[in-house]
């Protein structure tokens, strides 16, 4: 994972309706769920998911899958976790700060 790469997957949750469709596609496990279905839960209209879940998609955190008519979205755990692990690869390791960098 790079920063940019990390810097587009926070930025894509960084807005609240992406957060809760990405909460709620972590429930819905590997199944994912359609956009219908993702609407259902929310209350919100699909061209509006529609939206948001292409920011998530093109972030690489969704996986869009066509199952007959419909589109089947599920998380992309693999960068999920690569985000988590970018976040939290260098916890704890303490920083030396010297005069000439503090500036």
């Amino acid at each position: 994972m790079t920063l940019k790469s990390t810097a587009s997957s926070l930025a894509a949750l960084g807005h609240e309706t992406r957060l809760t469709i990405f909460r709620l596609l972590i429930k819905a496990g590997d199944d994912g769920l359609i956009v219908g279905d993702i609407a259902e839960h929310l209350g919100a209209a699909p061209s509006t998911l529609a939206h948001h879940l292409k920011a998530l998609v093109d972030a690489g955190l969704v996986i869009q899958e066509r199952k007959g008519r419909q589109i089947s979205n599920r998380v992309d755990y693999d960068a999920m976790r690569a985000t988590l692990d970018f976040l939290t690869s260098e916890c704890c390791v303490g920083v030396a700060l010297s005069t000439k960098s503090a500036a």
